[in-house]
């Protein structure tokens, strides 16, 4: 029976993975619907029926694209941080809180921050292991700006996991039955979803492939795979912290068709605000972190201890 259990596991976390993929595929042909449409003109639109094909026929180009390396660049670690890069970003899905045979355990919000944590490590290694100028400077000034809004992003997580005196994903959806947290939280919620477009690397926290300042930021030497693995590991997280930010305050995990509709909802700001925003000025970012958000989360992290142990 455990042989028959631990198949089961294995199949479906195939079959998640398998989707999250295909999921990564229709959004950035979304993503370049959607900026085209904002700029007054087509996206994608001649492979396939209105370009649908689009996202598969990039993959193709790029996994058959000759592989390219620099000559002084560290081989390994340059060739297999975007691979694990890739891993990290699908492992976090696996704390997807099902409500069948899957890893989704009672410290997951903790292994969720300890593998976005680790993502940090592999755009560092990315950055110096090519040996140039431009990709050390990109992956340093994204590693500031990812730990700098880890500790926000972590703080507002915690306001949330207080209401609920539990770190696990489940129990969100339990308590947000009758009322979203969102409506409780409001202020954080926003700080979070601005915490997770910093996160994320999106505009306008960009600054790590800012093209007229960086060329491409840490993955500027990466072709073919490489670059393929790196941009996948990106829109998968994307996708994630659109499905994190529903567990936190837009009523958790139901197997429903309102659920789908939140999260390409979610997903949608991303892009929206991509299309709209122009980017921010390096030092702003980091005020943004240090002098506002941190205070914010802080303040609004002591107020709900307070009203938890009054109301307990």
């Amino acid at each position: 029976m455990m042989m028959k259990d631990m198949l089961m596991i294995f199949i479906g976390i195939i079959i998640l993975i398998l989707g999250v993929l295909i999921g990564v595929a229709f959004l950035t042909l979304l993503e370049r619907k959607l900026l085209g449409y904002i700029q007054i003109r087509k996206g994608p639109n001649k492979v396939g029926y209105m370009g649908i094909f689009q996202p598969f026929s990039d993959a193709i180009k790029l996994f058959t694209k000759e592989q390219t390396y620099p000559n002084y660049s560290n081989y390994i670690s340059y060739y297999f941080s975007p691979v694990i890069s890739f891993m990290l970003s699908l492992i976090i899905w696996l704390l997807f809180p099902y409500y069948f045979n899957f890893i989704s355990f009672n410290l997951g919000v903790l292994f969720f921050l300890c593998c976005t944590s680790m993502g940090v490590y592999t755009v560092m290694i990315a950055g110096w292991s090519s040996n140039s100028n431009y990709s050390m400077l990109g992956g340093l000034r994204a590693v500031a700006q990812t730990i700098s809004y880890e500790v926000s992003l972590f703080l507002i997580l915690m306001s949330s996991l207080f209401m609920i005196m539990s770190f696990n994903m489940i129990l969100l959806s339990e308590y947000q039955e009758n009322v979203w947290f969102f409506f409780f939280l409001f202020p954080l919620a926003l700080s979070l979803f601005s915490s997770m477009l910093a996160e994320t690397n999106r505009t306008p926290f960009d600054f790590a492939e800012g093209e007229s300042e960086l060329v491409s930021g840490s993955n500027i030497e990466y072709s073919s795979g490489g670059f393929a693995l790196i941009f996948l590991a990106e829109y998968s997280s994307i996708l994630f912290m659109s499905l994190a930010f529903i567990l936190m305050f837009m009523g958790g995990y139901s197997m429903d068709f309102i659920f789908y509709l939140k999260l390409s909802m979610i997903s949608f700001l991303f892009i929206w605000v991509r299309g709209t925003l122009p980017r921010y000025r390096y030092d702003k970012l980091m005020y943004l972190a240090w002098k506002s958000y941190l205070p914010i989360s802080l303040n609004f992290l002591m107020f709900y201890m307070g009203m938890k142990m009054l109301f307990m």
